[in-house]
C-alpha cells in the first residue's frame, strides 16, 4: 500500500512538471520543444546550427523540468516594471537636487558621496528595468515560437550555404504541433558544391603584381577547393596587409574586388581578383619614413614641461623631463628612418611600448608630404606609484578562506624604465590535519616579496642585442621574498631569491622563462605528533623527515608555454595549451667537494624534475564543449639528497584541480593501502607525495541557464615512487603493473560563470580505487538507492574558483 502511494506521488510529480512549461501559454502560442537540423553532410554543421535563432529551454530528462524557466518565473512573479520606473524617477529627482546643491557648494564631500550613491542606484534600476530582476536575468524565459525568427533562421542557413559553395542548396522548414508544443525541423538539400577551377589577378601596377606573385604560397584561394566566401574576405584583408607592410600607406581593401564566374554544368567557379587604381593618380603611392619623433608629455599640469630634446639612433626625443632612457625606448621602436612604411612594424612598436607598462597611452600618427612620412609617437607617463589592495577568498585544499593582499608598484625606478614591485599577502584556509582524527583545521599563510623588473636582459648586454631582442619583450626579474606557512603539522618559513629571464615570441604563441637562480632557505618547526610519525617512518626506511628539516634548496629551471589558437581567451574555437617545465636542483654541488655539505645543520638537495601539462578545448555544439588535460611529471633525487626531494618538489594527486574523487594530495602512491580507522574505512589524514605523476582529466561542459553551467567529468591517474618505499607497499612504479594502479573517478559539477569570476562545485565519486585489493578495485557499484553517495569517503565534494583547466 505504501509503495503504491509513493508511485502515485512520483507519477503526479512527473505529470505536473511536464505541464509546467506549457502552462500559461496564450491562444496560438506554442512552446518550442525540439529543434532538429537534417541534411548537412559536407558543410559545417556546428556553424549552421549557430544560425538558428530559437532553441528549446534546457530541461532535466524524464522530469521535463527546466530550471532556467523555473528561476525566471520566480523573478517574473515578483517583478513590476511600473514600480521600478517610478522608483527610478524618484531616485533621479533626488540626484538632480543633489547636483543643484553641488553647483553652489562644489567642495561638499558629503553631497558628492550622496550624488554617486544615487548615480549607482540609478544604474542598477536601469538594468532592472531593461533586463528584469536578478532571477529574470539569471533564468531563461520560455522559448515561445516566433515565426519571424524561424523564417530568419531559414534565410540565414540558405545564405551560409550559398556563401560556402552550395549555390544550389535548398532549405525548408517542417513544423509539427502537439499539445501546445512545437517540433521544428530544418531540412537541407546541399546538392553539389562548386569547386574553384582557377583564379587570377588584374592590376595595372607592376610592383603590386610582383608582391602578390611573391606571396602566392600564402594565398587562401586554391584550385580544387570548395568555394568559400570567408576565404575571399580573409584574402582581401591579407592583400591589404601585404601592401601596407611594403610601403602602401594609403592603400585599403576597398580597392580590391572579386568577381566570381559560375559554370553550372561543371559545378565550378573562376575567381577574378581586381586591384583598382586610385582615382587621384595612375598608381598607388609607396611611402618612405622621413623622420621619427618620440614625445613624452607631462603627466599633469602641476609638473612643468621642460621640453628636453635629444637625438638617439635617428629618433628625435622630446621629453617633459630628462628621466627616461632613450636606448631602452629605442629597443622597442621598429619604425626606422629611410625604410618603407610597414604597418606590421607600427603595430609591433605600439605593442612593445605598451608591454613596458610605463606609458598611459601610445598614439602613433603620420604626416605625409609627397611620398614621405613623418612619424610622431606621442605618449604620456603612467602613474609613478600604483597601490592595489584586494580582499577575497581562495581555496587550495578543502574549505575556502579569506585573504588580503597589498601591492605597490613604482615605475621607472632607476630612470631605465624599470618597475619595482612590493607584494604582501595573508590568508586563512581550511585543510585536513594529519595529526588528529578527522575534521578540518586552519592553515595560515603569509608571504611578502620585493622585486625589480628590468625591460632587458641584464647579461649578456650589448646595444645590438638590446635592439635585436626588443621584439620579444625581454625582461629580467630580480626578487627577494619571505613565506610563512602555519599548518596543523608544521610551521615552515622560507627566504628566497630569484633571478629570472622572461620573453615571448612576436605572435605570443610561445612564452619562455628561465630562472638562472632560485635559492631558498627553509626553516621548519614540526608538531611533536607529526615529528613522531616521521621518525617512525624513518625507522622503517622512509626518509621523508629529511624533507621537513631546515634546508637550503637552489635550482635552475626553465618553462615553455605554447598557446595554440588563444587558449582560454574566447573558448569558441578549438584551442590548446602545452606547458613544459624543467628544473635542476643543487647543480653547482656537482662542481664542489660534497664532503663540505655533510654533517651540517642545513639539509642540501640535488634533483632533476620534469613536467608536461597539455590542455585542449573542443566545442561540440553551440552550448556544449569537450575539454581535457594530460599532466605528467617525473622528479629524480640524486647525490647528497639520500633519495629524498624537497617537500615542495614532490608530486601529489587528488583535489579540485586533479583527481576530484580523492581529497587534496591524498591519492596514491600506486596501490598503497592507507591505514584504516576504527570503522574500517581508509584514513586519509596523511598527504601522499610521489616521484612520478600521470593524470588525465576529461570534461563535457554544457550551458544550462543564465550564469549556470553543468559538467560531467572523468578523471584518471595516480602518483608513484621511483624506488620501493618500505612504509608504503605497492607505491613503486612498475611498467607491468602501473596500468592496473590507475585510479578513476567520475562525477558531475556546477559552475556559476560570471564575467569576472567562476565559482565551481564538483562532486567526485571513486569508480576504480587502486588501494583496494586486486579484483575489488571497481567500487562504483557501491552506489545504490539506499547509498546514493556510496561508502564513507567514496564521494568527495570540491569547492573551487575558476575552471580546473
Amino acid at each position: 500500500m505504501n509503495k503504491t502511494k509513493y508511485i502515485n506521488f512520483i507519477l503526479a510529480l512527473l505529470l505536473l512538471s511536464s505541464c509546467s512549461l506549457t502552462k500559461g501559454l496564450k491562444e496560438g502560442e506554442y512552446l518550442i520543444y525540439d529543434v532538429d537540423l537534417k541534411g548537412i553532410k559536407k558543410a559545417n554543421e556546428v556553424k549552421v546550427k549557430q544560425l538558428i535563432k530559437q532553441f528549446p529551454n534546457t530541461r532535466i530528462p524524464i522530469l521535463n523540468f527546466s530550471p532556467g524557466v523555473f528561476v525566471y518565473n520566480i523573478g517574473e512573479a515578483n517583478y513590476d516594471s511600473v514600480k521600478v520606473a517610478q522608483k527610478m524617477a524618484s531616485i533621479q529627482a533626488k540626484q538632480r537636487d543633489i547636483q543643484a546643491q553641488l553647483e553652489t557648494d562644489p567642495n561638499n564631500n558629503k553631497l558628492e558621496k550622496q550624488y554617486y550613491k544615487y548615480a549607482n542606484r540609478t544604474d542598477d534600476l536601469k538594468k532592472k528595468l531593461n533586463y528584469g530582476n536578478w532571477f529574470m536575468r539569471t533564468g531563461n524565459p520560455k522559448t515561445v515560437h516566433d515565426s519571424a525568427k524561424t523564417a530568419e533562421s531559414e534565410r540565414e542557413i540558405q545564405n551560409y550555404l550559398v556563401n560556402h559553395g552550395f549555390f544550389e542548396a535548398e532549405v525548408s522548414t517542417q513544423v509539427q504541433r502537439k499539445r501546445k508544443k512545437m517540433y521544428i525541423t530544418y531540412k537541407v538539400e546541399e546538392n553539389s558544391p562548386y569547386l574553384i577551377d582557377s583564379s587570377y589577378t588584374k592590376t595595372g601596377d607592376a610592383n603590386i603584381s610582383r608582391l602578390l606573385e611573391m606571396d602566392t604560397e600564402n594565398s587562401l584561394v586554391h584550385t580544387g577547393q570548395r568555394y568559400n566566401q570567408d576565404n575571399l574576405t580573409k584574402e582581401r584583408q591579407q592583400v591589404e596587409d601585404l601592401l601596407k607592410n611594403n610601403g602602401y600607406y594609403t592603400f585599403s581593401k576597398t580597392y580590391i574586388e572579386y568577381n566570381v564566374y559560375k559554370d553550372t554544368l561543371d559545378k565550378n567557379v573562376v575567381i577574378e581578383q581586381v586591384i583598382r587604381k586610385p582615382s587621384y593618380a595612375e598608381q598607388h603611392k609607396v611611402y618612405t619614413i622621413d623622420s621619427v619623433i618620440f614625445e613624452i608629455s607631462t603627466p599633469t599640469e602641476v609638473i612643468t614641461d621642460q621640453e628636453v630634446q635629444r637625438e638617439y639612433d635617428d629618433i628625435s626625443y622630446i621629453m617633459y623631463r630628462d628621466r627616461y632612457s632613450e636606448k631602452i625606448i629605442d629597443s622597442r621602436v621598429f619604425i626606422d628612418k629611410g625604410a618603407l612604411y610597414n604597418r606590421a612594424e607600427v603595430l609591433e612598436t605600439q605593442r612593445q611600448l605598451a608591454n613596458l607598462d610605463i606609458f598611459r597611452y601610445i598614439n602613433i600618427s603620420f604626416d605625409t608630404l609627397g611620398n614621405h612620412i613623418t612619424t610622431r609617437i606621442q605618449t604620456q607617463p603612467n602613474e609613478k606609484y600604483q597601490i592595489t589592495n584586494q580582499l577575497g577568498a581562495s581555496i587550495t585544499e578543502q574549505l575556502p578562506g579569506p585573504f588580503f593582499s597589498h601591492s605597490l608598484r613604482n615605475r621607472n625606478l632607476f630612470r631605465g624604465l624599470e618597475i619595482f614591485e612590493f607584494n604582501f599577502r595573508a590568508g586563512l584556509e581550511g585543510v585536513a590535519s594529519a595529526t588528529a582524527e578527522g575534521g578540518v583545521y586552519r592553515s595560515r599563510e603569509l608571504s611578502t616579496s620585493a622585486s625589480v623588473i628590468f625591460p632587458q636582459f641584464l647579461l649578456p648586454f650589448s646595444r645590438k642585442g638590446l635592439k635585436r631582442y626588443g621584439r620579444y619583450n625581454p625582461r629580467t626579474r630580480t626578487l627577494i621574498g619571505y613565506n610563512y606557512v602555519n599548518r596543523p603539522e608544521y610551521i615552515r618559513e622560507g627566504f628566497n631569491t630569484i633571478i629570472a629571464y622572461n620573453w615571448a615570441t612576436r605572435n605570443q604563441r610561445q612564452q619562455y622563462s628561465v630562472n638562472i637562480l632560485d635559492a631558498n632557505l627553509i626553516r621548519s618547526n614540526l608538531d611533536p605528533v607529526f615529528e613522531e610519525r616521521l621518525l617512525e617512518l624513518q625507522e622503517q626506511g622512509n626518509n621523508l623527515i629529511n624533507s621537513f628539516q631546515s634546508s637550503y634548496v637552489s635550482s635552475v629551471s626553465g618553462q615553455v608555454i605554447i598557446n595554440f589558437n588563444q587558449y582560454g581567451l574566447w573558448q569558441r574555437n578549438r584551442s590548446s595549451l602545452w606547458r613544459l617545465n624543467f628544473e635542476s636542483g643543487g647543480t653547482t654541488i656537482n662542481l664542489l667537494n660534497k664532503s663540505h655539505f655533510q654533517n651540517r645543520s642545513l639539509k642540501y638537495f640535488q634533483f632533476l624534475k620534469f613536467q608536461s601539462d597539455f590542455r585542449r578545448y573542443i566545442p561540440l555544439s553551440r552550448k556544449s564543449t569537450f575539454a581535457y588535460r594530460i599532466n605528467a611529471g617525473l622528479a629524480v633525487p640524486y647525490g647528497i639528497s639520500d633519495g629524498v626531494l624537497p617537500y615542495e618538489k614532490y608530486f601529489f594527486a587528488g583535489g579540485s584541480t586533479s583527481i576530484r574523487a580523492w581529497s587534496p594530495r591524498r591519492l596514491g602512491p600506486g596501490s598503497f593501502t592507507p591505514q584504516t580507522d576504527e570503522e574500517g574505512y581508509f584514513d586519509y589524514r596523511y598527504e601522499q607525495p610521489g616521484d612520478i605523476l600521470l593524470e588525465g582529466m576529461f570534461e563535457i561542459r554544457r550551458e544550462l541557464f543564465g550564469y549556470f553551467d553543468g559538467v560531467f567529468f572523468v578523471d584518471a591517474g595516480n602518483t608513484w615512487t621511483l624506488k620501493e618505499d618500505p612504509t608504503r607497499e605497492g607505491s613503486q612504479f612498475k611498467p607491468k603493473t602501473f596500468v592496473r594502479e590507475i585510479a578513476v573517478g567520475t562525477g558531475i559539477g556546477l559552475r556559476m560563470d560570471f564575467d569576472f569570476l567562476v565559482l565551481r562545485l564538483d562532486m567526485g565519486i571513486k569508480a576504480i580505487d587502486p588501494a583496494q585489493p586486486e579484483g575489488e578495485r571497481f567500487v562504483l557499484d557501491n552506489l545504490s538507492f539506499k547509498k546514493p553517495l556510496g561508502e564513507k569517503g567514496q564521494t568527495v565534494f570540491n569547492i573551487g574558483i575558476g575552471y580546473p583547466f
